[in-house]
């Protein structure tokens, strides 16, 4: 049968699956469960194709994997968190992506967070094209770098000077590069289950023996690194005192994410980030809020606005490119005055506030802010997971979803929150993979890991999210024995 599949057109796929759905809708009332029963009808019929419309995919992917490590330029995106071919797409617009087979995906991961209007959103795209009609990079002093600075810098008063750069990683280096110039000191403490990139003194995990003892979680990375590097976990004021005690004087800065969104979305005790500010603070170590994913995700300051904490350096990006490669580094002017020209902490970029990914990055930053997209996310994201956690518990499937604003995570069931990654069910990992199959054969993709969060973007309307949950559904039946 399935040589005779492959030989089935896209177009024609297409014009046959519209056809059978808008029949089966016909036959069926104009209620909600209709149109439910109709898309679950369209999901089955979308498996029968998959192996087939997915060979171009498969094609690249055994090209790739002969000139790139893994066949990708990020380790996530080679499904070796779900297992089988990754999928090649080829274009993107708003809530859903094409592949290269040309199908139709409904997009949660949508770039790992950038794209907080969707992707392509049409705005956005109007200035981008004048950008690049204008200029791609200068390498030398522009206006267009200045004004998205003091767009951020007038609002949020915690970001007093602030730096562009290219990538998280880079940022967050920066920040620690300036506390540790600041402070005289050379420690920096962090948490298990918080990802700060792939900068060497980052790519450590909890050893075992003395408190806050790092190892590297990286070939290649030193034990000399590694040991500049503390480890304490999340959801535990008393390991952090005792990391203080033993080695308060040494500590440059507490870097976390407020929001841990990098493995698995373990939200934070309010009393905890308390506590832990509190002892950097009195024994002198700056503090580091790592806000790439959470900052202009969750609200326009992030955490830090939610929280009402002003933490004395903070770390950008993906929101803040609107999907180009920009991110930044900022906080109080004296502590930023060390970067050089001005001061002695080196620090620099070639393509630094690149001008078309900076152009992008205001204008989705004015869009959001002029549309309130906040309120409008928090709704309709709020929404699609609490009708999504009914009807999972309803149906007696083992999962949940965990949600902060926009962000969401489908996970195994327990009892009380996850707030550390020792309390991640054990069996997550292979249930999610089932769930991201069988969502992926329906026409949604999710983020290719059990410990990766997605995001709701303003270009996923109602009738998309409708569509997605009755999915992700079906796809959670077919998970469990």
């Amino acid at each position: 049968m399935m040589p005779a599949l492959a030989l089935v057109r896209e177009a024609d796929y297409a014009r046959i699956a519209q056809r059978f759905i808008a029949g089966l809708t016909a036959q069926l009332s104009n209620s909600k469960s209709a149109k439910r029963t109709a898309e679950v009808s369209l999901g089955r019929w979308n498996v029968l194709f998959s192996v087939a419309r997915s060979r171009n995919s498969r094609e690249l992917f055994d090209r790739a994997v002969r000139v790139t490590p893994g066949g990708v330029h990020s380790p996530v995106r080679a499904f070796k968190g779900v297992g089988g071919t990754p999928i090649f797409f080829r274009s993107a617009q708003g809530g859903t992506m094409t592949s290269v087979d040309g199908r139709e995906y409904i997009d949660f991961c949508q770039s790992f967070g950038p794209l907080i209007l969707g992707h392509r959103d049409t705005d956005v795209a109007e200035v981008v094209r004048e950008a690049i009609d204008t200029a791609w990079s200068f390498g030398a002093c522009e206006p267009y770098s200045l004004e998205l600075a003091e767009w951020i810098t007038s609002r949020l008063p915690w970001v007093e000077m602030l730096r562009f750069v290219s990538s998280g990683t880079e940022a967050v280096m920066s920040a620690l590069r300036v506390a540790r110039a600041a402070t005289n000191r050379n420690r920096i403490l962090k948490f298990e289950g918080c990802y700060h990139g792939h900068s060497d003194s980052l790519l450590v995990k909890a050893g075992s023996g003395l408190a806050g003892e790092a190892a590297s979680s990286s070939a290649g990375v030193s034990d000399q690194v590694a040991s500049d590097t503390l480890v304490a976990p999340l959801d535990d004021e008393e390991a952090v005192r005792e990391v203080f005690d033993q080695h308060g004087q040494e500590i440059a800065a507490v870097i976390l994410e407020p929001l841990p969104a990098n493995y698995g979305l373990l939200i934070q005790r309010r009393e905890f980030i308390d506590e832990v500010i509190k002892l950097a603070r009195a024994n002198g170590a700056l503090v580091i809020f790592d806000e790439v994913i959470s900052g202009f995700r969750v609200a326009l300051g992030g955490m830090a606005e939610l929280l009402g904490i002003r933490p004395d350096l903070v770390t950008y990006g993906k929101v803040i490119g609107g999907g180009f490669p920009v991110a930044a580094y900022g906080g109080r002017k004296e502590l930023m005055e060390l970067v050089a020209p001005v001061g002695p902490v080196y620090q620099a970029g070639t393509l630094s506030a690149n001008p078309v990914g900076i152009r992008a990055g205001l204008a989705t930053l004015q869009k959001v802010e002029r549309a309130n997209a906040y309120a409008q996310l928090e709704e309709r994201t709020a929404n699609f997971c609490d009708e999504l956690k009914s009807r999972l518990k309803e149906r007696g499937l083992p999962f949940q979803v965990t949600r902060t604003a926009s962000i969401f995570w489908l996970h195994s069931t327990t009892d009380q929150p996850i707030r550390r990654i020792e309390q991640i069910p054990s069996q997550n990992a292979e249930r999610f993979a089932k769930v991201f199959h069988a969502a992926l054969d329906r026409g949604v993709y999710l983020s290719p890991s059990g410990y990766e969060v997605n995001f709701v973007s303003l270009a996923h309307p109602d009738e998309l999210l409708e569509r997605a949950s009755t999915v992700i559904l079906e796809a959670a039946g077919l998970a469990v024995p």
